[in-house]
């Protein structure tokens, strides 16, 4: 098993953020065959969607975030921006977790798909995601 932990800056805003670029260097640099790649985000207010992104789907699906986890005073956890509490449930809807088939070196992914890290805690700019690779 290969595996390493790569730090992403998310800054101060919600966001879906593509890591194709850093799983793609990580696949070379594993010397990854055939496998499958582990994505974890060891964060509680963070989480990974295997989803378009670029043609709106990252912004609706943060819009969706929104509706179904506002950010306002109706949550018990309440340390940090008002509303963080929102933030601890999101990796039960968005999970800190994804597992990708990875063939010849390469995601298995559909046409559109990618491998984004959805953070929507402003009062943490940086995070760290552990990248797996588990050759088959």
């Amino acid at each position: 098993m290969e595996s390493t932990e790569v730090e992403i800056r998310t800054g101060s805003t919600e966001v879906v953020q593509d890591l194709s670029g850093e799983v793609e260097r990580f696949l070379r640099s594993a010397g990854a065959g055939d496998g499958l790649l582990n994505v974890w985000v060891p964060h509680a207010t963070a989480g990974l969607a295997v989803l378009e992104t670029g043609a709106g789907s990252d912004q609706d699906l943060l819009a969706q975030l929104r509706e179904l986890l506002p950010a306002d005073d109706r949550w018990r956890h309440r340390h940090g921006s008002p509303g963080h509490g929102r933030d601890h449930v999101l990796p039960a809807l968005v999970p800190p977790y994804a597992t990708i088939p990875v063939l010849g070196g390469r995601l298995a992914l559909g046409t559109w798909q990618s491998v984004c890290l959805v953070d929507t805690n402003a009062d943490n700019p940086v995070r760290r995601v552990r990248f797996s690779f588990l050759a088959g």
